[in-house]
């Protein structure tokens, strides 16, 4: 328990310095902004206290919304993933997700992966939806999303292969 509390520590520091330092300074083309802070909530462990995802997803949204001057909007889509996740979970895993042990950090499978294309998605364009806020200009908070979400994806799938713990023999 411990250990899992102290892993889940280290990767909210972790995500949340590397998203500061290094990602946010990340502006390809004036609109592709990698956002791979989200890999938090993607990877928190499936059958841990859902208030404890909430809380510290909030956190973590609110830290990175100060450092940016952000107003709010990553609080925002980081809370509101943390609540659609299980029903992410549903979608991806199937309906016995809760009693499978689901590890996002393995292989990746055509059902991690979806996973992480749904989380990625639905809190790139919640993020750019607030941060844009007019429907007018739908076609722009499609295409950052878009462009935004593959190359957070990208950068997700190599973190986790970058700090997947060796297998012990």
């Amino acid at each position: 328990m411990n250990s899992t509390i102290l892993n889940n520590s280290a990767r909210f520091l972790f995500l949340l310095i590397l998203q500061i330092v290094v990602f946010n300074n990340v502006n390809l083309f004036g609109f592709i902004n990698p956002f791979p802070y989200v890999l938090f909530i993607i990877l928190f462990p499936v059958n841990a206290n859902k208030n404890v995802l909430l809380i510290s997803s909030f956190c973590l949204g609110l830290m990175l919304d100060v450092f940016l001057n952000s107003g709010g909007v990553h609080a925002t889509a980081c809370v509101f993933l943390a609540f659609v996740r299980p029903y992410l979970f549903k979608v991806s895993f199937g309906l016995s997700y809760e009693y499978q042990t689901v590890r996002l950090n393995d292989i990746l499978t055509p059902e991690r992966f979806s996973f992480i294309l749904f989380c990625v998605v639905i809190h790139h364009f919640i993020l750019f939806l607030l941060e844009i806020f007019s429907v007018s200009f739908i076609w722009e908070i499609g295409i950052r999303t878009l462009t935004s979400t593959l190359l957070t994806i990208v950068i997700c799938i190599l973190i986790i292969y970058l700090i997947k713990p060796n297998k012990q023999r």
